[in-house]
Order: C-alpha cells, then sequence, then structure tokens
C-alpha cells in the first residue's frame, strides 16, 4: 500500500462526496436552503424509488437479500450493545447514555455510504448496501424509537410510524416483481431510472444541509465512545458476521463500508423528539464525519 494508492483512492472515491456535500453546506449558508424540505423529499420520493430500482435492475438472489438483511441487523444491534456496555462501565447517566446508544446505533448508510459504495464498487454492492440501508432505516424507525423514548413509547404508534416508511414498500413491490418475473412498463422503468439517477446527489446535498445543524458538547467520555464504538467496533462486528458466513470482506464490501459509515444525520430526529442530549449526538455526527474520508480511503484500499 503506498500514498501514491491512497492519495488516488481518496480523490476518486470520497473527495467527489465531499465536494457536492460541500456545495450543499454552502447553499444552506448563504441561500438558507430547507434541510426539512430537501429531506422530506428524499425521504418520501427519491429514496425509494432509488431502491426499487436498484433491486430491480441487480442479480441478487433472493438469499443474498436475507444475508445482507441479516447482516446488517446483527452488526447495528451489535453495536448498540457494546455502545450500551461501555456507558454503564462509564457510569453515564441515562440521558447521555441512552444518546451514546442512539449516536453510535445507526449510520450513515442512505446519504453518505449508497454514493461512495457506487463510486468504489460499482452495480452490484450497491444493490447490497441499499439493501442495508433498508435494513437501518427499519431498525432506526422501530427499535431506535423504542430506545429514544426509553419505554415510554406507544407500541402501537411506533408500528404506525413504520407503515409510514414507503422505501419499506418500494422493497415489497420489488420483491413481488422479481419473484413473479413481471414486466414493469417502460415509461414507469423509465421514469423510476431517472429519479433514481438523481437521488445520490440529492443525497449527498442534504448531508452538507444537516452538517449545519451540529451543536457542540463538553462530554469528553460520552463523545469518544460513541465515536470510537460506531467508527471502530462496527466494522469489527461486520468482520465476525461475515466470517460466520462463510464470506470475506474482500467478497461482501458493501456490508464493510456501510458497517465503518459515520453517525447518521438522520440520529439528530431522534434527538429533537425525545428530549436527549442533542450536543452529544451532534457533535458525534460532525466527529466521525470529519475523520471518516481518512478512515474509509484505508478500508476501501484495503478491501480492493
Amino acid at each position: 500500500m503506498s500514498f501514491t494508492e491512497l492519495a488516488r483512492t481518496f480523490a476518486n472515491n470520497l473527495l467527489p462526496i465531499i465536494l457536492i456535500s460541500g456545495g450543499g453546506y454552502l447553499l444552506g449558508k448563504y441561500l438558507s436552503v430547507d434541510p426539512r424540505t430537501v429531506g422530506r423529499l428524499v425521504f418520501y420520493f427519491f429514496s425509494p424509488l432509488l431502491v426499487f430500482d436498484l433491486l430491480t435492475h441487480s442479480d441478487l438472489a433472493p438469499a443474498e437479500i436475507l444475508f445482507t438483511a441479516g447482516a446488517a441487523a446483527a452488526i447495528i444491534l451489535g453495536v448498540a450493545l457494546a455502545a450500551y456496555l461501555g456507558g454503564l462501565a462509564l457510569r453515564l447517566d441515562r440521558r447521555a447514555l441512552v444518546s451514546v446508544v442512539i449516536a453510535a446505533m445507526f449510520a450513515n448508510n442512505g446519504n453518505y455510504g449508497l454514493p461512495l459504495i457506487s463510486f468504489a464498487f460499482g452495480q452490484d454492492p450497491l444493490a447490497r448496501a441499499s439493501v442495508y440501508f433498508v435494513t437501518s432505516v427499519i431498525l432506526y424507525n422501530t427499535v431506535g424509537v423504542l430506545i429514544a423514548s426509553l419505554g415510554h413509547l406507544d407500541l402501537k404508534a411506533a408500528g404506525r410510524g413504520l407503515l409510514r416508511v414507503p422505501t419499506i414498500y418500494a422493497v415489497l413491490i420489488a420483491f413481488l416483481v422479481e419473484g413473479f418475473d413481471l414486466a414493469v412498463p417502460l415509461p414507469l422503468d423509465r421514469s423510476v431510472s431517472l429519479v433514481a439517477s438523481g437521488t445520490i446527489p440529492l443525497m449527498l446535498i442534504l448531508l452538507g444541509l444537516e452538517l449545519q445543524r451540529v451543536q457542540s458538547t463538553r462530554d469528553l467520555r460520552a463523545l469518544s465512545l460513541a465515536s470510537i464504538t460506531r467508527m471502530a467496533v462496527g466494522p469489527l462486528i461486520a468482520l465476525a458476521v461475515l466470517a460466520l458466513g462463510g464470506r470475506t470482506p474482500a467478497s461482501d464490501p458493501a456490508v464493510m463500508v456501510e458497517a465503518a459509515m459515520p453517525s447518521a444525520v438522520a440520529n439528530t430526529v431522534l434527538a429533537s423528539e425525545y428530549n436527549l442530549d442533542a450536543g452529544i449526538v451532534t457533535t458525534t455526527i460532525f466527529v466521525t464525519t470529519l475523520i471518516s474520508p481518512f478512515t474509509l480511503t484505508l478500508l476501501i484500499v484495503l478491501l480492493k
């Protein structure tokens, strides 16, 4: 591994993401673009169609989809457990502990992970990454909400909230199309593909917009625990999961890269909705996003 190889990998795969996200940051700063509106566009329209397009145009077998979804769930829940045990060892108060678990548990698998995997590894790993992303969305809207609410959530309300996640329906429809070998009408297929092609750039703009809303924290113990658990423990758990499945990291780079993503900007929603420590959550997002170009460049070189 040479410096030239690392620099080339960074320039070809990470730098485009930084430049587009930086553009989103500047748009929000100088033109007052509302990240909530852009986020809704991505969540309700662009992201579901991207996932549908990836699944219906990939060669993933049902067994591969199930393995990727199971691996994603194991990694996400494993990171949550590691963060929880670490918080207990540090004797964090309840509010800080829950904030650390949420900040470490959910990674930026969508608007950072998907474009990076597309640039670095191509279409087939991108389809696997979309399955990982969908799994994280489901866990975010169920387990994540339950953890953030500290057990005071109405389970029926949580279930109704999950039914409002459009990406889940995109996956179900894609399974029906593929399972029954249905042909998507050409005008509809082209419309979906056209929207899907614009989703990743819009996700990167949203990432830049969201990074403006960072708050600081003085709880360095909680911040360190959340950041280390997110960036180091996630990939280690992914290694173990792949080994148990008889796979190597190089044979399934999507799982490895998604497990190594920085903390998700969507974690700020849970922090605000359930009165968590927003400083811990947003600073973890900022710190892990800041160091991710270096860690991910190294990881991509190793996987290749």
